[in-house]
């Protein structure tokens, strides 16, 4: 196997030096740092490392092998996000790895932030880089667990592997593929974030939807608490009522127009509010 970034080898010690020792392999040296050994080495003493390249680009080798490496995908927490850059995460190793803006969502609202995780392999680009590049759909289907039509209506929670316009994509703690309908969501979770949510359908080939939405009496409670704080700090006077656009409702308030209507519904019955010339106004 040719000595490249992201790659495990057996290498022979050839001789210490000040800053650590030599290794070799097939004529090819490799330099590991003191801070790199695990201990002592002896000249000639067989040893397991993970070849990476430091900041300076020499290939250089660590005893710490990590769970990550190419074509092998774990979870790996993020250290740092960086604008126009991508986030950098740690894969067990004294390098921080870049994950490139172009393997990140569009939006960086919905960016990584650290403590984040994201499920990565290592790949090496064309000037020898080692990069970090988040899991395919192709890997997640060779994996995933197969869930059951009992558990509908159970909760669940997950990380978020795969962001898109229609919806977020979730590998759950049970090892099911997720899905995250736009409209079963207030706001965008980002990229890597653990959510938690319930499943509302379990698809025939196995897969789950998910709704990260309360339950209809709970979130008829949050909404109305919404609109009352909406309210209060516009002068107890809004502009939207039952017969708005849902659009609108939508960009202001986060909920579907039928959540609205079903929370101004309560909030009249309660005689908290009233309608009147195409506006709701809250009672003194």
């Amino acid at each position: 196997m040719t000595l490249h970034a992201g790659t495990v080898h057996t290498m022979k010690v050839l001789r210490k030096i000040e800053s650590g020792y030599v290794l070799f392999k097939e004529s090819k040296e490799i330099l590991l740092h003191n801070n790199e050994a695990d201990g002592d080495l002896d000249v000639d003493q067989e040893l397991e490392v993970f070849l990476y390249q430091d900041k300076k680009g020499q290939l250089i080798a660590t005893m710490s092998i990590p769970d990550i490496q190419i074509n092998t995908y774990d979870w790996a927490e993020v250290v740092e996000s960086v604008k126009h850059l991508g986030v950098f995460v740690d894969i067990g190793i004294q390098k921080e790895i870049l994950v490139s803006k172009d393997d990140l969502p569009l939006l960086e609202g919905v960016w990584p932030q650290k403590g984040d995780e994201l499920f990565v392999t290592l790949e090496v680009d064309k000037k020898g880089r080692l990069l970090a590049k988040p899991v395919t759909e192709e890997i997640i289907e060779q994996e995933r667990d197969i869930a059951q039509k009992s558990i509908v209506h159970h909760e669940t929670s997950g990380r978020v592997y795969r962001s898109t316009k229609v919806g977020s994509f979730v590998i759950t703690e049970e090892g099911f593929r997720g899905f995250i309908h736009h409209s079963e969501r207030k706001e965008e979770p980002r990229l890597g974030q653990w959510i938690k949510g319930r499943i509302i359908e379990v698809k025939d080939d196995g897969t789950i939807n998910i709704s990260l939405r309360p339950l209809k009496q709970e979130g008829i409670d949050d909404d109305a608490t919404l609109i009352l704080t909406y309210l209060e700090g516009n002068n107890g006077v809004m502009p939207f009522h039952d017969k708005s656009d849902p659009d609108e409702i939508r960009d202001i308030f986060k909920i579907s127009k039928a959540a609205f209507k079903r929370a101004l519904g309560k909030l009249m019955k309660e005689d908290k509010i009233k309608q009147k010339d195409g506006k709701t106004y809250l009672n003194n």
